[in-house]
Formats: structure tokens, C-alpha cells, sequence
């Protein structure tokens, strides 16, 4: 029993660390920080994890470049944060915590005299699914629970996305997340800043000529 309990503990690790190399918003050494944070009761060694990450990476190889979708998905969001509209990559692991970092950063730029009107974002578990159903959902709202400014801004995300040829499902509730078919994920880790830091980084960048 303790093989059979090994042999999927290993699986278990070994699909996490092949999910965060395909995310691509993670170094070797983040990877390594991750995986050894979230097995940290099972005692695994950060040799047997680094052994692990290597094989993987020999395994899939060298993830050349981002996809098509990535590269409009990235446009699509700069288009929207020049619209006042916090948007973020990764944020968090589920769309709760990625809500908590829209308000963290909708409180940030408030006190420094931005005014951003809404959100929007994909989680973690958005990146899994989109890497393994080709689907990615994206979270919006605004930031006053008020569902009519909601809808304008779900309205104004979906607009744009489509104006960078995506396929979009959504019914046209604010209950309900906006959804690119036929997503292609495919990101090369590049260094760069996304997820809060990113977003907020991006909001000041673009929206600083109108706030002075």
C-alpha cells in the first residue's frame, strides 16, 4: 500500500509541476518553491523535486514562443486596462482570491488617485482547464456590486476580446463568466511581470497621461 501511495504522490507532483511549466509565468526556481510549498506535510525532498522538474522538462521540451491566442489575450487586456479596467493574468489560484486581488489593487490605485471602473481576470484553475479543455473563463464585475455597472463592464470585456477574434460563449448575465472557445494555451516563461504586479504596472503605464 505505501508503493501504491508513493507512486501516486509522485504522479500528483508530477502533474502540478507540468501544469506550472505550461502556465509559463513561472521560473525553475518558483516551480521548485510552489511544489515544495504544497507537499511540504509529505516530506519530499527539494532534491527529489528538482530531479523531477528536470525530467519533466526534458519530457515536453522547450515551449517555443506563445501561441496566437496568448499574444491577443495580452493585447485584448492592455486594450481593457486603457479603458480603466483592472485586468490580470493568473490572479490567484481560484476566482476567489482573484477577486480579492482586483479590490486589493482597485484599493492601491484609488489612494493614489486612479479610478478604475471594474475587473477582469482569469485564475489559476482557469489556466488548468483552458491547458486541458481549451476553454478559458474570464472573470469580471465592477467594483460597487452595482449589476448594471456590471453588465456594462462584462459587455465592454466581451466586445474586445471579440475585436481580437476570439469565439466568445456568455449568456449575457453578470452571473455568469465570459468564456473563449477554442483557446489555445501556450505561454513560454519570459521573465516579464504579470498577475497583480503586472496588472498594476499596466494600469499606471497607460493610464498616467489622464491622470495627471
Amino acid at each position: 500500500m505505501g508503493v501504491i501511495m508513493d507512486k501516486e504522490l509522485i504522479d500528483e507532483i508530477n502533474y502540478e509541476i507540468q501544469l506550472l511549466i505550461k502556465s509559463g509565468f513561472y521560473s525553475d526556481e518558483e516551480i521548485l518553491e510552489i511544489i515544495d510549498d504544497e507537499f511540504i506535510e509529505e516530506n519530499i525532498s527539494t532534491e527529489l523535486i528538482s530531479k523531477l522538474l528536470l525530467e519533466i522538462k526534458e519530457n515536453i521540451g522547450e515551449i517555443s514562443g506563445d501561441s496566437n491566442d496568448f499574444a491577443n489575450l495580452r493585447n485584448a487586456f492592455l486594450d481593457l486596462t486603457s479603458e480603466n479596467i483592472i485586468s490580470i493574468h493568473n490572479a490567484g489560484y481560484d476566482i476567489e482570491e482573484g477577486i480579492q486581488d482586483s479590490f486589493e489593487l482597485y484599493t492601491h490605485l484609488r489612494n493614489n488617485n486612479y479610478s478604475p471602473i471594474g475587473f477582469c481576470f482569469y485564475s489559476f484553475e482557469d489556466i488548468e482547464n483552458a491547458i486541458e479543455e481549451n476553454d478559458l473563463a474570464i472573470a469580471f464585475g465592477d467594483f460597487e456590486y452595482d449589476e448594471e455597472k456590471g453588465l456594462e463592464i462584462a459587455k465592454k470585456v466581451s466586445s474586445v476580446l471579440e475585436s481580437h477574434d476570439f469565439e466568445i460563449d456568455w449568456n449575457g448575465s453578470v452571473d455568469e463568466r465570459i468564456v473563449i472557445k477554442n483557446f489555445k494555451w501556450q505561454k513560454a516563461f519570459d521573465g516579464k511581470e504579470y498577475s497583480m504586479d503586472g496588472a498594476l504596472e499596466d494600469f499606471i503605464r497607460l493610464n498616467s497621461e489622464e491622470n495627471e
